[in-house]
């Protein structure tokens, strides 16, 4: 059995232990003063004797082979920043009161993912608590909170992380994140938290300094891979094995999002993430509770989200980038870089019915032949949005779909999302039409760095720049500020497209025929240029009436027919074009019988259900 890295406190006393293979010594500086040996033990851990002088709040570093002192690669707090020293705290002292609480099955989530820092005007988790009913009105029952593991400064996305066990101070720290959870599982929400095991941030990555953290073996966008599958790996797949037990078991998170896994360099003959779905899995029997592991992969690969039984990972779920690819560039026409693989409207039709669009066939974008096919994988395993902080914040401006698109055509996207087979996952203030941007920021403290940040994020995005404008500076705090939700509910379509939103969401909860996620359950079709036409139905109980949904991404008013037999007939029971969500008046047939044509205004969708009469 490994150890428990970290600062450990248990009934008044704490024991500190760290992996530093190479160390020839190693000792813990205790309030910057006093000083104690560690002892090395098996495979390069070293650990401390009980110490019942240190108390939760205590600073404490690490000094090896005489060197610099340096904070804990596992420390829980980072009340001084990246380079200070770490703070003692104590997990188990919180006091929870959510043990009712088992968790929302992936296939039942509907997700707002919402970054800390901008979700309020304090950017705290204590902040979140005020917003939960808000959230519960609007049907959502999971937030999905970007990387909160502490980074340089007050202001950045979460991927720059360099202490993956250390909750960022500014926005709560730990008692604050547990506060937050405990009160959302009282409201019945769950919590998913985006952690990043591809890479560590580059100010204040002290890790290499501990051990071989790091390999040349392989590479990444940035730079040496975390050293999965090298001499010395079983302490490193420890370490952030370790790290996912502890934001489910100690911070009750109820699943985790996995950046870009593909990015997880790992040649063993059991990968870390198989590893990793296992042990949660174990941990999920001693606890009873439900949890969820998300990939983000761009690999369309299906092996990630394959049972281990068949030779896949074991993930229960992953995002999937091409939904959006597809949708974003039917509604706004958008072409450049890679968004040229999706400019045709059968790409659409296809990301709906087998998932994967590049499923083994040519990319041109990539110049290659990419992907495998997603077939017999559940359509509840895969999470879907028409916007999200990568494809908002990776754009020049940071700008939404509200700088972009119509009111029509903004309802469309929330439809085209929540009528879906998939998880369907909302970036925080789509739902009232937010129209401040998210842009990109950082708040580094090496000059060298931050104008190293500036150059490539204008390189890296370069197919996005236009002409007389500029890449906003991401150290700069404007830029921070202005990405911060305005809340603004003072123009009628805010409230119109809220409740459109809050109507969507209350019936994909309540139809029978949306409950099977099985493929079988849903056909799809293209029976006029620009309509696309989803047939979904209950497989395992045939009493349950049919939909059918028709999502017209015209901009003109076209004609359309539902299939069915002479016998049937069909009634709307909702139509975008509604005056209650700011529509024009509906002017599709609210009852279709066989061969009846009606009509959509542009950028409208109408779902029909079968007469049961």
């Amino acid at each position: 059995m490994q150890p428990t890295l970290g600062a450990n406190h248990q009934s008044g006393k704490t024991t500190f232990t760290v992996w530093s293979p190479l160390a020839k010594s190693l000792e813990v500086i205790i309030s910057g003063k006093d000083t104690q040996p560690l002892t090395v033990g098996d495979f390069g851990y070293w650990t401390s004797s009980e110490m019942d002088t240190v108390q939760p709040g205590d600073r404490y570093q690490y000094r090896i082979d005489g060197g610099s002192p340096r904070p804990d690669p596992a420390a829980l707090s980072q009340p001084d920043g990246v380079h200070g020293a770490s703070a003692v705290v104590d997990l188990p002292a919180f006091n929870w009161s959510d043990t009712h609480w088992q968790g929302i099955a992936l296939r039942d989530m509907i997700i707002y993912e919402l970054h800390v820092g901008t979700f309020t005007p304090e950017g705290t988790f204590e902040a979140i608590i005020g917003k939960l009913d808000y959230l519960k009105d609007l049907g959502v029952n999971t937030i999905e909170l970007m990387p909160i593991a502490q980074f340089p400064g007050n202001r950045n996305w979460g991927y720059d992380g360099v202490h993956p066990y250390a909750v960022q101070h500014s926005y709560g720290g730990a008692v604050g994140l547990q506060k937050l959870v405990n009160a959302c599982h009282q409201q019945g929400i769950a919590v998913l938290l985006d952690v990043v095991y591809n890479h560590l941030g580059p100010e204040g990555n002290y890790l290499s300094e501990f051990g071989p953290y790091f390999t040349d073996k392989h590479h990444t966008p940035w730079g040496l891979a975390i050293n999965f599958d090298d001499a010395y790996c079983d302490g490193v797949r420890h370490y952030f094995q370790q790290n996912a037990l502890m934001w489910l078991r100690d911070f009750h998170i109820d699943g985790l999002r996995l950046d870009a896994i593909h990015a997880i360099k790992d040649s063993g003959a059991k990968h870390f993430l198989a590893e990793l779905s296992q042990a949660k899995e174990l941990l999920s029997e001693q606890t009873g509770r439900n949890y969820v592991l998300i990939g983000e992969c761009d690999l369309n690969d299906h092996k990630y989200i394959s049972p281990q039984q068949v030779g896949g990972y074991g993930l229960d779920g992953q995002w999937i980038d091409e939904f959006h690819h597809a949708l974003h560039t039917m509604l706004t026409g958008e072409d450049d870089g890679y968004y040229a693989d999706f400019s045709d409207f059968s790409h659409l039709a296809k990301a709906y019915e087998k998932t994967y669009v590049y499923d083994g066939i040519y990319s041109p974008y990539r110049k290659r032949t990419f992907g495998n096919s997603a077939e017999g994988r559940p359509h509840s395993q895969f999470v879907v949005f028409a916007q999200n902080h990568d494809q908002v914040g990776n754009r020049m401006l940071g700008d939404r779909l509200t700088e972009t698109l119509p009111f029509p055509a903004l309802k469309l996207a929330a439809g085209a999302v929540l009528v879906s087979p998939y998880v369907p996952m909302l970036f925080m203030g789509e739902e009232y039409g937010e129209t401040r941007p998210f842009q990109y920021f950082v708040s580094h403290t090496d000059p060298e760095l931050v104008e190293a940040v500036r150059q490539g994020r204008k390189r890296e995005f370069a197919y996005f720049q236009k002409e007389d404008q500029e890449v906003p500076d991401p150290q700069s705090e404007e830029t921070f500020n202005h990405s911060k939700l305005s809340w603004d509910w003072s123009v009628l379509e805010s409230q119109l497209l809220f409740k459109y939103y809050q109507a969507l969401i209350k019936l994909r909860k309540e139809l029978p025929a949306w409950q099977d996620d099985s493929r079988p359950a849903l056909e799809v079709t293209v029976p006029e240029p620009k309509i696309i036409l989803l047939t979904r139905q209950h497989t395992a109980d045939e009493s349950v009436a049919p939909t059918l949904i028709v999502l017209n991404f015209s901009k003109r008013s076209t004609l359309f027919t539902l299939p069915m037999s002479r016998d049937e007939t069909y009634e709307k029971i909702f139509d975008s074009e509604d005056t209650a969500w700011g529509g024009e008046a509906p002017q599709a047939n609210l009852i279709m019988a066989h061969d009846t044509s009606s009509q959509l205004l542009p950028y409208n969708l109408a779902i029909y259900q079968r007469s049961t009469e």
